[in-house]
Formats: C-alpha cells, structure tokens, sequence
C-alpha cells in the first residue's frame, strides 16, 4: 500500500527538489538516484531520474520517473497474511514561470501499483519583496487516488485529498536565514489499509484474542507547522535546525526537531551530517487489544497510528568530480548519503512473543536508508 513507500517518497524529495525562497529558476540539471529502504521486515528500493531545463530565461520544465520495489514481511503482515512483493511507478512533470520577482510553478504527477493509484495536481505562487530578503509563497494541491483490494476485483475506494500551503523565507543578516511554512490538509474517502486488521480479546481463541477488520473515519484534517533556520560559518560550513509541530482531527499530535551540519573539505568534498527527533501521540480510536469485537465505531491498529518516538542519525558525502572535457557539462557530483533510524512503540505490541494478551513486549525495530545519486549541471 501507499504507506509504505512514504519514507522512500520524502527522502527523494528532500535529495532532488528544488530550495524554496528566493524567485530563481532552477538549474538545468539532472540527476540519477538509486535508494534503498531495510526495516521491520520491509525492503523498498528503486532508481529515479529527474532532468530540469529552462527556457528564454523565464521559463523551466521539470520531469521526474520514479520506481521502488516494495517486499514486505512486516510484523503486521506476518501476523495476519502472506508477506508479499509489489512495484509502484510514479512519473511526474512540472512547469515554472518567472515573472520579474514572481515565480508560478504547475505540477502533475500520477503513481500506479497494483491496488493503489494516485493523481496530484498542484500549483504554487511566491514572491520577493523587500529587496529579495523576504519571500512569501502560497501553494494549493489535489490529489484524487483509488484504492483496490487484491483478490477482491469488486473492492474500489475514492480518496480525496487537498492541501493548502504558506511559506515565508527571510533574510535576517548576511549569515541567517529563517523561514515558517504552515499547511492545511483535509483528506475525504476510504483512509485506512483494507489489509490491516486490529485485535480484541476472545476467550473462545486459543490465542486468548481474534481479529477483525480496521474501520477508519471517512475525513481527516491535519495542519502542521514549521519554523527553520541555517546559519552560515565563517569558514564556509553551515549550521542547520528545525521544529516542526503537527496535530489532525483524528486526535494525533507530534513534534519533529531537526539539527543539522554541512562542512566543506578541500575544493571538491562536502560533508554532512544531522540528527532527528520524532514523537507522536496515538490516534483517539488507536488500541493494540480492544476489549471485545466491534468495541467502538472506529478500530485501528495501524502502529503509524500509535504512539511512538523515532530518532534519526544521517551522514552525507558529496563529492564534485573533475571536468571530463564535455562542453555541455558544467560540472557533476557523486553523492551518497546514510540514514539510521530507530522506532520504538509505547503501545503497539509484538504478538509474535506470545504470552498473555496485552501484555507481550512492546514493538521497536531499526531501520537502514542509502541513497546514491549523481548530479550534472549543464
């Protein structure tokens, strides 16, 4: 399902898109990527291309094809199906205009795999004003996706999906730049896995509990909230921090703080290195063991919706190579970057311990993320 391929999406994007703030048009580039995801019994992995080209000095155009190849043998699939392979495809293109200190950007992107398929289309606006130290930009998307069932061709849900975004980006001094992004999404339709299932106490069980279907409310609304800073040494490294705040309708609050450290070395090596902190508050109909079958109006077990901490540790190396004598390449980089990620669960249990229900021992796993990817300017 889509959820799986979530971490994968986030991490490509942070590695190939475009910075936000100032109205300039990317640069002609392309990159190749080869990510791999290794954690709680799943695998994800897949390449991806991005290519980006502008036009008369105002206009830019953008195209990005994207796989990752999903084995899954987690713990809520072993414990209640058949681990399983899929492949999810997605393509995306997108068109930016510069108009003196304004920039409009379009984006179409659509994914397919084999029981979910998803449609976005997003504009976004931003402006400088003040002399380019400030930067204010306004973004709307929408999303249409259907979800299916394996083995149940009778089985197709509509999702809805809309989200509404503000940004701004200020100069403070010629070593500090700031910025705070607030965004809106309300969801509408089928938002739950029609795979997973939670878990209620059963005497007649031999196992002492049985299972039943996960039943989700059809809307959700989330808003989140961030506040980012990097500061810029005197000898050429940068010091980097975020806060992020988010809350929804379904009762989940989180926060996410960021730290991060970029160091040159030489003229050709940069170095990178961050960490990341994440905790989260359960969803308000979320158990691991419900008392009795069909307890409450909506049932969930899904440990993304539980309450949980994640901390992240990451290591970068970009290295810029050395001119290859082609007169259309302006330079290129290898890069490589290592994440290491820690979940640990305060109230999703492992049930493959046995013992009595709800009392086996609590859920964490470790998580293993490579991304490999060369970039050329040109």
């Amino acid at each position: 399902m889509a959820r799986l391929h979530l971490l994968a999406v986030a991490l490509l994007a942070c590695t190939c898109a475009s910075p936000a703030g100032a109205a300039v048009l990317p640069d002609d580039r392309a990159d190749v990527l080869y990510h791999r995801y290794e954690g709680g019994g799943v695998t994800i992995d897949g390449p991806s291309v991005l290519v980006r080209k502008k036009f008369a000095e105002k206009y830019s155009v953008s195209a990005n094809y994207y796989v990752d190849m999903v084995s899954s043998a987690s713990i809520d699939v072993v414990t209640t199906a058949s681990p399983y392979e899929e492949q999810r495809d997605q393509a995306s293109l997108g068109f930016d205009m510069l108009n003196g200190k304004t920039q409009y950007s379009v984006n179409l992107t659509g994914s397919d795999e084999n029981d979910y398929t998803a449609s976005t289309a997003s504009f976004d606006i931003s402006q400088d004003l003040f002399g380019d130290l400030t930067n204010v930009s306004l973004g709307f998307s929408r999303g249409w996706d259907e979800v299916r069932k394996r083995g149940d061709p009778q089985f197709d849900e509509p999702v809805d999906r809309r989200s509404y975004r503000f940004g701004l980006t200020q100069i403070v001094t010629p070593t500090l730049m700031m910025g705070l992004a607030y965004e809106t999404i309300t969801d509408e339709g089928f938002l739950n896995n029609p795979y997973r299932s939670v878990r209620y106490l059963d005497p007649d069980s031999p196992a002492g509990f049985a299972y039943q279907p996960e039943v989700y409310p059809r809307t959700r609304t989330s808003n989140a909230a961030s506040l980012n800073a990097r500061y810029f040494l005197p000898y050429r490294a940068a010091l980097s921090g975020e806060y992020r705040w988010f809350t929804d309708t379904w009762g989940i609050d989180a926060n996410t703080v960021r730290l991060g450290y970029t160091h040159p070395v030489g003229s050709r090596w940069v170095l990178e290195g961050g960490y990341r902190w994440y905790d989260q508050s359960a969803a308000d109909f979320y158990s691991d063991l419900f008392p009795r079958r069909d307890f409450q109006n909506f049932l969930a077990r899904d440990k993304e919706l539980s309450t949980f901490t994640s901390h992240m540790l990451s290591l970068g190396a970009t290295y810029e190579l050395p001119s290859f004598g082609w007169s259309f390449l302006q330079r290129s980089t290898v890069n490589l970057f290592y994440d290491r990620i820690r979940f640990d669960y305060e109230d999703f249990r492992d049930v493959r311990a046995g013992g009595t229900p709800g009392t086996e021992p609590l859920y964490g796993f470790d998580a293993n993320v490579f991304r490999l990817f060369v970039s050329g300017w040109f």
